[in-house]
């Protein structure tokens, strides 16, 4: 099956797909006559059980491990028996939390699903939470394809009620240590800007202040609001690769504008970038890198 295909089945990104095969080597096995790869069974087998892994709380590098573990790479094609278990993550607080907010969402009960995401924000913080358990399960029901996903409507609701608890772990700094804002926006067309409201959260955290725009502008209105606010940074967010356009770089940092640009989400991962914008790779290492570069550690 072709990659597009694989994503339709699984209900993610094609990006994802791509991201997981550059990293962890969850990538086809296969090759046409030309140059397309395809994934086999035995791919698809690995991409199912990493599914399975993300939704019981694992870190995506864990249930990557997991999947090549149970199906190496080098496995001929084949089906793997349902009777093969999901460990579930030593490090993840509480083990269940993931599979009781999926549960929640898909019962359509928005006052658990709000309990669950307060509770997890509270104990562990805006990063773990969105690592260990918000991003897997959001992840597993296809935030960001195209509305072919099993269950959109629990995935409509499990959006809405995170971008409420992160706007409500995002305390506005009295006194932020960086004199001018971090401003995070969605590229035109991108359709989520929850990984931008997370980031808003953790680097509120560390009082590092930010101007976010949650539904991303035209390029022009975001030409104009960085030309005028003189950010200290801009990260752009691309979740998908058509919407990825490094041009939009250059048409944000015409003039004065002298701000450090960050490339944010897995749209980026092809893109023909200048030297001087820098790619964040995932949300942890994005707040300790923003918070060195405005303010020295």
């Amino acid at each position: 099956m072709p990659v597009a295909a694989v994503a339709r089945r699984l209900g993610v990104a094609p990006a994802t797909l791509r991201t997981w095969d550059r990293r962890y080597g969850l990538g086809p096995s296969r090759h046409t006559g030309g140059k397309h790869r395809r994934y086999g069974a035995a791919d698809i087998n690995r991409l199912e059980l990493m599914q399975r892994a993300l939704l019981r709380g694992a870190s995506t590098a864990e249930a990557a491990r997991f999947a090549l573990s149970q199906v190496p790479s080098w496995a001929p094609d084949g089906e793997v028996p349902e009777s093969v278990g999901v460990p579930e993550p030593a490090d993840v607080p509480d083990r269940s939390l993931a599979r009781r907010l999926r549960s929640a969402a898909l019962a359509m009960d928005g006052g658990a699903v709000q309990r669950l995401l307060a509770g997890s924000i509270a104990d562990a913080g805006v990063a773990a939470s969105w690592e260990n358990v918000i991003d897997p399960v959001l992840t597993a029901f296809g935030t960001g394809w195209d509305g072919t996903q099993a269950h959109p409507e629990a995935e409509y609701l499990l959006s809405e009620c995170v971008l409420g608890a992160l706007v409500r772990a995002t305390p506005v700094p009295r006194e932020p240590r960086n004199q001018r804002p971090v401003l995070l926006s969605g590229v035109p067309g991108e359709r989520t800007a929850l990984p931008l409201y997370a980031l808003a959260a953790c680097l509120a955290e560390r009082d590092i202040g930010t101007q976010l725009f949650g539904a991303a502008p035209p390029a022009d209105v975001l030409a104009v609001a960085v030309r005028r606010s003189a950010p200290s940074a801009v990260v752009l967010l691309a979740q998908r690769e058509p919407a990825a356009d490094p041009r939009l770089f250059s048409r944000i940092s015409r003039g004065r504008q002298r701000g450090r640009l960050f490339a944010l989400g897995e749209g980026w991962a092809r893109a023909a970038l200048a030297d001087k914008i820098e790619v964040l790779p995932d949300l942890r290492r994005a707040v300790g890198r923003i918070e060195y570069v405005l303010l020295g550690h």
